[in-house]
């Protein structure tokens, strides 16, 4: 879906098609199982990317935004 939304439906079903072309020639070569990172996968891998992505989206809206890193209690 994050694909569709910037190159167009036609261009991410090849992109999909390729990357699981990759992770196939790779679990073969390799000899492993595949391993699903998670939905979240994304997310998790660059959290403030995608703080970034949703403050330009809720100013693309008209709203005003101000992120402030939470302090976590140990």
């Amino acid at each position: 879906m994050r694909l569709k939304a910037r190159r167009g439906p036609k261009k991410a079903v090849v992109a999909v098609a390729a990357s699981i072309l990759t992770a196939t020639y790779h679990m073969v070569s390799d000899g492993t199982c595949y391993q699903n990172l998670g939905a979240d996968y994304i997310a998790r891998r660059d959290p403030r990317r995608v703080v970034a992505k949703i403050a330009s989206r809720i100013r693309s809206l008209g709203y005003g935004v101000v992120v402030n890193v939470a302090e976590v209690a140990a």
